[in-house]
């Protein structure tokens, strides 16, 4: 797949850009949480810029090749320590693990406060940095 860059996110790599279209597909995700209320806002906001919508439902590598971009937001605790181990149980994480990593890769982590602070969440977040996954510096907090 042809790609040509369009933009870049914080510093982080390029996004690319499927030459077939003028608009990135993007493979938005969510985990449940009191913040996937406003998962619907971001896909609305993504809308006048990008592709979001596919044709046929396909499988964890069809979508893998399909998205140019993935978003996980929000991404809760679970899913995170998921990502982190490398597990596979269910589509999203099996995205993830079979995820070009040369593509662009944002995820918003979205806990508890107390989770935040927990001392997992510094090796969490070191294991998505070293795999050139993007975050904000701040995360979705529920109280």
């Amino acid at each position: 797949m042809a790609c040509s860059e369009v933009g870049s996110y914080g510093g982080s790599k390029p996004i690319q850009v499927n030459d077939a279209t003028s608009k990135p597909q993007i493979l938005l995700a969510a985990t449940g949480s009191v913040a996937a209320l406003r998962f619907g806002n971001l896909c609305h906001s993504f809308s006048p810029w990008a592709e979001n919508n596919m044709g046929d439902s396909v499988l964890h590598i069809e979508l893998r090749c399909w998205a140019d971009i993935m978003v996980i937001a929000p991404l809760l605790v679970n899913t995170l320590s998921k990502i982190d181990e490398g597990l596979c149980d269910y589509i999203l994480t099996c995205v993830v693990h079979a995820w070009d990593y040369s593509k662009t890769f944002f995820v918003t982590p979205a806990m508890n406060t107390l989770l935040w602070s927990s001392p997992f969440m510094e090796r969490h977040m070191m294991s998505i940095d070293e795999q050139g996954i993007s975050r904000p510096t701040n995360q979705w907090c529920n109280g």
